[in-house]
């Protein structure tokens, strides 16, 4: 019996380790736009979190259908906790609400929805690049984002930017069909866009955009939270450099934490590297991406999901 237990333990010893890195080795998948959105969803995917590809020689894989102009802009996917891939993504410039849809393949699609969280803002003036965290410990899914709501906070108004003036607004819910009602998120004291939550283990962290045009910021900052919905500290110094950067968003491979951004003055992407979440190191000469290629997120995927979507 005591040969036995050791065999054992010696075939787990080996065999789990090689679990992990045989689960560390799973592709990831980047969902994005091109040009206005008109067009709608696309893919590349990637072996290292470096060099991408796009799928179906760049063509989309999902049409937009809803809202008046029909766009779809910043796509956000994750993998929910009922095994759906739930996704949002902005639908217009200056529309109240945002698109919804699921999938069990990333291919095959419900049908699209206009969810209007901001249609009780009488002065709202948009509705940009939802994303959509879960929180395992609720196990309620939030979806944020950043309005303009004309007169409010007025200490940071400018007139720069067509007088947009952002901050970040949630809802919650359980089943992408009730919704709790519209919440302020985040108000840094500063004009904020394009926020990006992940769970790090006890801790949220927030990737965002400070927009202020006045002096000109546009770079990226990081705030965190013990609690999804907060309240979330004040926001980092700038993580990028000297340029305009908007858009994260965030993976952790092994120790290092990678976030890509869109340089969209340069006309292409950026990405920074860290393992502490402080000190930050720019990693834009190593990625490789398909051209065009604008804002919206990295999740992972199973080498199974991603063979069907080679087959497309």
């Amino acid at each position: 019996m005591k040969l036995k237990a050791i065999f054992l333990y010696l075939t787990l010893a080996v065999a789990l380790p090689a679990a992990k890195a045989q689960q560390a080795k799973d592709p990831y998948l980047f969902a994005y736009f091109k040009g206005n959105g008109e067009d709608g969803l696309h893919f590349a995917y990637s072996e290292d979190a470096y060099h991408w590809k796009s799928l179906k020689n760049d063509q989309s894989f999902l049409k937009p259908t809803v809202s008046k102009d029909k766009l779809m802009r910043d796509p956000c996917i994750i993998r929910g906790a009922d095994g759906l891939f739930h996704m949002v993504w902005t639908v217009s410039w200056k529309d109240k609400g945002i698109g919804y849809a699921s999938s069990k393949d990333l291919i095959n699609w419900s049908e699209q929805q206009f969810i209007p969280v901001m249609v009780k803002e009488e002065g709202a003036r948009n509705t940009w690049a939802p994303e959509i965290t879960y929180d395992p410990s609720s196990k309620l899914y939030m979806i944020y984002w950043a309005t303009t709501i004309i007169g409010r906070f007025p200490e940071t108004a400018s007139k720069a930017d067509d007088g947009y003036n952002h901050r970040m607004y949630y809802v919650t819910t359980k089943d992408f069909k009730t919704f709790s009602d519209t919440k302020l998120l985040y108000d840094p004291g500063f004009n904020v866009i394009d926020a990006s939550i992940v769970k790090d283990k006890d801790k949220f962290v927030m990737f965002l955009k400070d927009e202020t045009r006045e002096p000109a910021q546009k770079n990226l900052k990081i705030a965190f939270a013990d609690q999804l919905t907060g309240p979330y500290t004040a926001a980092s110094a700038p993580i990028t450099g000297n340029y305009w950067a908007e858009g994260p968003t965030a993976l952790k491979r092994g120790k290092d934490w990678v976030v890509y951004f869109d340089k969209y003055r340069d006309h292409k992407y950026g990405a920074i590297k860290s393992q502490d979440l402080k000190n930050w190191t720019d990693v834009s000469d190593q990625i490789a991406l398909p051209t065009g290629l604008r804002h919206g997120t990295i999740l992972q995927v199973t080498k199974k999901e991603l063979k069907k979507l080679l087959e497309q």
